[in-house]
C-alpha cells in the first residue's frame, strides 16, 4: 500500500482539512441516498493508501471539482483503476510529472505517512525496472509551458546536485534531505512544467534525476525505505526519459544497494545483472566494478561461493580500467578502495578471513572521505575481532566513532551499533575505550 500524495496535494490546493473532506462527502453522499458518517480518521487512512469503497471516489472528485472550480478525475486524486492508466494524462509523461512533483510537495510538508511507509516488493519493487530496460522509449519529450528552460537552468540543477552530494557525504543524509526536497519544489518543479525542446527535455530530465537520486539516498540514509524506493523510481524514470542509460544504471546500483540492507539477495542479484545488460556498452568501468563487487556480496549471502568469486574477479578487473576524469558526475562515489571494501564484506560472508582483511586493510590504507572511511572501518574492526585480534579492533573501532561523529545518519548509526555489540562480544578489556566512544557518538541525537 502506497501513500497516496496526489490526493494529498489537491487537497492542499484545495484548501480543505481531513474533516472537512469528510464531512463534504458524507453531504454529497446524502444526496445519492447514502448514509455516510466518515471523519478525519478515513481520510487519514485515504492518504496512506487505503482505497474508499463504493461511489465515494467518484464522491471526493465531486466534492474537490466544486472546490477548484473544474473538473477533477479519479486519476487526479490517485484513485484511477490500477493498471489502467488514463491515455491522456496519467500514462503519460506529464502525468508522471504530476504524480513527482506531488511526492516532493508531500515530503517538505513533512507528512508522517510517508516518512513511516515500508519499502514496496514483489512485483511493485520489479515493474520500474523492467519499464526502463524495455519499450516504449520516449519519442520526444519537449513541452509548451510558459517558462522556457535555458541551459543555465540545466547547470543550476547540476551545480546543485554536486552541492547536495557533498553535503550528504559531510553532514548525513537526515539533515540533507529536506534541503534537497526544498530545491526539487522551489527550482526543478517549474522548470519540469515549462517549455523546452527535446533535445533541452532530455538534458533537464537527466539533471533533475540526478537531483531526484540524492533525495532517495539522503531518504534511505535517514532510514525511510519507502520513500527512497519512491525516489529511486522516480529517477529510474527521469532517466529513461533523458536517453541515458548510463545515468539508469546507476540509479539501478542504488537499488541494489538497497536491496542488499534490506536482505533481499536475489532481487540485487537480478536488478544489478540487469543494469549490466540493458547499460551495456554506455556503463563506465567505475559503475561496472561496483555492481559486481554488490552482485558478489549477494551471492555470498545466498551461499554461491562460485558465483560470488566470479563476481569478485570482474570488479577487480573493471575497476583496474577506471579512468579518473572520464567518468560522469554521479559514479563519484567509487573511489579508490570502495571496491576492495565491498569484496571484503563479500569474502566475510564466505568465511575467508585472511582474504577479507587484505582486502580491507588496502581499503583503509586509501584516502577516502569521513564517510567512507568510517565504512571501511567498521569492515576491518569486524574482521579483525572475528580472527581474535581484539586490539586491533579497538583501534579501527574508535577512529570510526571519532570520524562518524556530527554526522546526522541512520546508516552510520547502524554500523556503529554494530560495532559496539560486537566488541561487547568479543572484546576484551582493551576494547572499553573504543566502546565509549562509540557510546558517546550514538548519544548525540538525529
Amino acid at each position: 500500500m502506497q501513500p497516496n500524495t496526489l490526493l494529498d496535494a489537491i487537497l492542499d490546493e484545495a484548501g480543505i482539512s481531513h474533516a472537512g473532506l469528510a464531512a463534504h462527502v458524507n453531504q454529497a453522499g446524502r444526496t445519492r441516498g447514502l448514509a455516510l458518517r466518515y471523519e478525519h480518521t478515513a481520510v487519514a487512512r485515504w492518504l496512506k493508501g487505503q482505497r474508499p469503497r463504493g461511489q465515494v471516489p467518484d464522491l471526493i472528485c465531486e466534492v474537490l471539482a466544486a472546490r477548484l472550480h473544474r473538473p477533477v478525475t479519479l486519476d487526479d486524486i490517485g484513485l484511477g483503476v490500477p493498471g489502467r492508466p488514463s491515455p491522456a494524462h496519467a500514462g503519460s509523461l506529464s502525468g508522471f510529472v504530476e504524480r513527482a512533483t506531488a511526492l516532493w510537495r508531500s515530503d517538505e510538508q513533512q507528512r508522517a505517512y510517508l516518512l513511516g511507509a515500508p519499502a514496496v516488493t514483489g512485483t511493485p519493487a520489479v515493474m520500474p525496472v523492467w519499464e526502463w530496460e524495455n519499450p516504449p522509449e520516449d519519442v520526444d519529450v519537449s513541452r509548451g509551458g510558459r517558462q522556457r528552460v535555458s541551459m543555465a537552468d540545466i547547470e543550476m540543477l547540476r551545480a546543485a546536485r554536486a552541492h547536495y552530494e557533498q553535503m550528504y557525504r559531510k553532514a548525513g543524509g537526515v539533515a540533507v534531505r529536506t534541503r534537497v526536497v526544498g530545491f526539487l519544489n522551489a527550482e526543478a518543479a517549474p522548470l519540469l512544467r515549462g517549455g523546452y525542446t527535446d533535445e533541452t527535455g532530455r538534458q533537464l530530465h537527466r539533471a533533475t534525476g540526478g537531483l531526484v537520486a540524492i533525495a532517495g539516498i539522503c531518504a534511505y540514509d535517514s532510514d525511510a525505505h519507502g520513500l527512497a524506493q519512491r525516489y529511486f523510481h522516480q529517477a529510474l524514470r527521469l532517466a529513461k526519459a533523458s536517453g541515458d542509460r548510463a545515468l539508469g544504471a546507476y540509479v539501478i546500483a542504488l537499488l541494489v544497494n538497497q536491496a542488499l540492507f534490506m536482505r533481499e539477495y536475489r532481487q540485487a542479484v537480478a536488478f544489478a545483472e540487469a543494469a549490466l545488460r540493458t547499460a551495456g556498452r554506455h556503463i563506465t568501468p567505475a559503475l561496472a566494478s561496483d555492481l559486481y563487487a554488490m552482485q558478489a556480496k549477494a551471492y555470498a549471502h545466498l551461499g554461491d561461493g562460485s558465483s560470488a568469486l566470479d563476481c569478485i574477479r570482474r570488479a577487480e578487473s573493471a575497476a583496474e580500467r577506471i579512468l579518473r576524469g572520464h567518468e560522469p558526475d554521479e559514479t563519484g562515489y567509487v573511489q579508490p578502495g570502495l571496491v576492495n571494501v565491498q569484496v571484503a564484506e563479500a569474502l566475510l560472508s564466505l568465511g575467508d578471513l585472511a582474504a577479507a582483511r587484505e582486502h580491507a586493510e588496502a581499503a583503509v590504507d586509501t584516502p577516502a572521505h569521513d564517510r567512507g572511511r568510517v565504512h571501511r572501518l567498521a569492515v576491518l574492526s569486524q574482521i579483525e575481532l572475528r580472527q581474535g585480534n581484539a586490539d586491533r579492533a579497538a583501534v579501527a573501532a574508535a577512529e570510526m566513532a571519532e570520524r562518524a561523529r556530527g554526522m546526522e545518519s541512520q546508516r552510520l548509526r547502524d554500523r556503529l551499533r554494530a560495532a559496539r555489540e560486537h566488541l561487547a562480544r568479543n572484546g576484551g578489556a582493551g576494547t572499553a575505550e573504543a566502546a565509549e566512544l562509540i557510546d558517546g557518538a550514538l548519544r548525540v541525537p538525529l
